[in-house]
């Protein structure tokens, strides 16, 4: 038995398998290509979805903010009057009013404003000549007002929808 065990430990003739390696190599390399395009994957989403959040909490603002702005305010402080809104929906009538809307609230952020009665009888669009109203992302927010049609007897209630437009490279 001794012959036996010391011949086999020193027969220097082995039988060599490399592609045991290559395919165990392989194999390593595949998993964590799996595990890098996953880890990727979730951080892409991570991001998009904060990008979200953080553009939602932007147009929010800027809707609550436009719901108080003064120079909207009808007969009372909580009314929106639907005559400003005219004025600001068509920017030949007073540009400088419609510049002066845009950058109160941000000159750098590509939006556009929205205001409309709840029953969708009264529409108005505050946009900046300067957007592109067909772009690729959008975010929106809405606060609920009151609309003062003419006279603070016709009220109806309404909502101002901010929407920020991202570019199709950001």
């Amino acid at each position: 038995m001794d012959l036996n065990m010391s011949s086999f430990t020193s027969d220097e003739n082995a039988l060599l398998e490399p592609n045991n390696d290559i395919i165990a190599t392989a194999l390593v390399v595949i998993g964590f290509v799996v595990f890098a395009a996953i880890l990727s994957k979730t951080f892409i989403a991570f991001n998009d979805n904060s990008h979200a959040l953080e553009n939602y909490e932007q147009a929010a603002m800027i809707a609550k903010d436009i719901a108080s702005y003064p120079s909207l305010q009808g007969s009372r402080q909580e009314l929106i009057s639907a005559d400003t809104l005219d004025i600001l929906s068509n920017p030949s009538q007073d540009p400088n009013a419609h510049y002066m809307f845009f950058h109160r609230f941000s000159s750098n952020l590509d939006f556009y404003v929205e205001v409309q009665t709840d029953d969708g009888n009264y529409h108005w669009i505050i946009s900046n000549r300067n957007n592109s109203l067909n772009r690729r992302d959008v975010t929106a927010a809405s606060v609920p007002v009151v609309i003062e049609l003419g006279s603070n007897a016709r009220c109806e209630p309404g909502s101002i929808t901010v929407k920020i437009m991202q570019n199709g490279w950001s």
